[in-house]
């Protein structure tokens, strides 16, 4: 097993890929498994795809692959490790980590989420994350500092269309919770004299009173604030394309599925600096702003005056979801499966 996935071949390797499991339902990563495992048997048509209640029809030692994270398998990390272990203890397990843990996870968690980690890799025979800076993480918080692969999220640009006119918002994207970087956005809203923030997406579980006074805290500050809640991808996509101003100002960040979908509807959205920022940019060039935070109200009151600034026009996108499968598929051969 390498430490990289990368582009290469297209020949299909002698062995068939691992039995890939993917959740049902809307968590981002269920959502991602479902996606990569389409590509992954576009690709190789012998990849099977079940769901986990699916895997007692499976027999002892048939190798799998799942994504991860504590929170889409179980209740409590605790639960999640007793799920995940049982199942490495039944098949050969290969794993992508999500939502990797670290400092924004508080200091409850934060223990509980790393102890999770640590058994997830413990039990894996291989261990892929999204990002280098994940990688990072990993070794940061002292859960595993052996051999990762990494698989960029990919993004597929949508068809090209016309830029629809601004609607004079600082959008942000995902779901709301402390952190996401919506006070930024806030905050840069105000001192570049926008009148509305977009907060585009729901609050997370748990998170419903924090969204309440960001609204109350907005409009003291004689900002208006948008909800759309929940929308299907199509509403999203176009709703996503009318904010005059993208930004991304996560205070931590594991990989931004938000910043992939930004990039793929043709938004170059202002994205306040940090590792895994600057990692995208490099990944795909032109297609964001990287920022310093102390500049982020100056090139919100730029990208307002000038709305070209937030749109990349950049087509075909580098590392699309083929590309990820085929890495995918290539990291497997070298003997996970």
């Amino acid at each position: 097993m390498s430490g990289t996935a990368e582009s290469g071949s297209s020949v299909l390797p002698e062995l068939a890929p691992p039995v890939l499991l993917a959740h049902p339902g809307p968590h981002g990563v269920a959502v991602y498994a479902r996606e990569i495992a389409a590509e992954v048997v576009g690709l190789d048509p012998r990849a099977r795809v079940i769901a986990p209640d699916g895997l007692a029809s499976l027999p002892p030692g048939t190798p799998v692959h799942a994504h991860v994270t504590d929170r889409l398998w179980g209740t409590s990390p605790e639960e999640a490790a007793a799920v995940i272990e049982a199942l490495a203890r039944r098949h050969p397990l290969s794993v992508t980590l999500h939502d990797v843990p670290q400092e924004s996870d508080g200091e409850r968690n934060r223990p509980r989420r790393r102890a999770f980690y640590r058994s997830v890799v413990r039990a894996a025979h291989g261990v892929a994350v999204n990002s280098a800076h994940e990688r990072a993480l990993l070794a940061e918080e002292d859960v595993w500092d052996g051999l990762v692969a990494v698989v960029p999220l990919p993004v597929d640009a949508t068809p090209s269309l016309p830029a629809p006119p601004p609607d004079g918002s600082v959008g942000v994207l995902g779901y709301f919770y402390p952190g996401k970087g919506h006070d930024e956005a806030l905050a840069a809203a105000v001192a570049a004299g926008v009148p509305r923030v977009s907060v585009l997406g729901r609050a997370s579980d748990g998170h419903a009173g924090d969204l309440e006074a960001f609204v109350r805290r907005a409009a003291a500050a004689g900002v208006d604030v948008e909800v759309t809640g929940w929308l299907d991808d199509a509403a999203m996509a176009a709703r996503a394309r009318a904010v005059a101003v993208p930004v991304i100002a996560h205070r931590h960040v594991s990989a931004s599925g938000s910043l992939a979908s930004w990039i793929g509807w043709g938004r170059a959205p202002l994205a306040v600096r940090n590792r895994y920022v600057d990692e995208m940019a490099e990944l795909r060039p032109g297609t964001l702003r990287p920022v310093e935070p102390d500049a982020l109200a100056s090139e919100v009151r730029g990208a307002v005056a000038e709305p070209g600034r937030t749109w990349h026009g950049i087509h075909p996108l580098p590392h699309g979801r083929a590309d990820a499968a085929g890495a995918y598929l290539r990291w497997w051969a070298e003997g996970l499966a």
